[in-house]
């Protein structure tokens, strides 16, 4: 299994996942031009893709779906409400390619079994996604506006977790956002400061979580160092330790983590 954050921002999302011959991609919020050049990095061209899917409607993760689906033809899986609000915002959808799923109800995708499960975030059906195949586990879990077991729950021995990291609470509340912004980024169905992160991370890693990226930092209210040491200290000082902790980039490629059953 093949897993690649490609862009994990404020300002935009997608991360590849290659398990055997199937290949996916969760959420394009950036061109599909941005998307296809960070791919190319990866010997994946766009039409290669077995499928999109989409976490929620908004822009930082649809940008690119509508010109990925309409000019290779790649099918898009999202829930009912998402695809109620993302209408008029990704043009048109050829219905062969419309997938609605449920969330909280497991599906597969050739060989991969794919859970979408509910997260706390304002959307009208916004999901995280976890997928699973020969022994191992990998996550997408952003856009989390308070810790609760309904995400944290289908997330446990994950191998590999994309976790978000958003914010400094301080650098928030001192920045230029204006105050509606600030509020809804603060709130319960807005998204996970550091330290939300860090207490997220110590009860996963108790949960058998073994590697965590922290992921969809935002520009203008966190640093990469920041969140990492964040997240680090909590988990040093509760005694909890997962095998890796690092930073996903937020406007490129950040890497290729290869996983095999039995080698985590």
């Amino acid at each position: 299994m093949d897993f690649a954050p490609l862009f994990s921002g404020s300002s935009g999302n997608a991360t590849y996942v290659r398990i055997q011959d199937t290949r996916l991609l969760v959420d394009a919020g950036v061109s599909g031009a941005r998307i296809a050049a960070e791919l190319k990095k990866l010997d994946v061209a766009p039409d290669m893709l077995d499928a999109l899917l989409v976490t929620h409607e908004h822009a930082d993760h649809i940008a690119g779906i509508g010109v990925l689906s309409r000019r290779y033809h790649l099918p898009v899986y999202a829930t009912q409400g998402t695809w109620e609000a993302m209408a008029g915002k990704v043009g048109a959808i050829d219905p062969a390619n419309r997938r609605v799923i449920p969330a909280g109800q497991d599906f597969y995708l050739n060989q991969v079994e794919v859970t979408p499960f509910p997260i706390p975030h304002d959307a009208a059906e916004p999901v995280g996604y976890a997928f699973a195949a020969q022994g191992i586990k990998v996550a997408v879990a952003t856009d989390l506006g308070h810790l609760s077991d309904s995400w944290m729950d289908p997330l446990e021995g994950c191998d590999l977790l994309l976790l978000e990291s958003n914010h400094d609470v301080e650098m928030l509340k001192a920045g230029r956002y204006p105050y509606e912004l600030k509020r809804r980024i603060l709130g319960r169905k807005g998204h996970l400061s550091n330290e939300d992160a860090a207490r997220a991370a110590q009860e996963l890693a108790a949960r058998g979580v073994k590697r965590i990226l922290l992921g969809h930092l935002s520009r203008e209210n966190n640093f990469p160092e920041l969140a990492y040491r964040t997240v680090a200290q909590c988990l040093e000082q509760a005694g909890t330790w997962v095998s890796a902790l690092e930073v996903a980039r937020r406007d490129c490629l950040t890497g290729v983590y290869h996983l095999a059953s039995g080698e985590i």
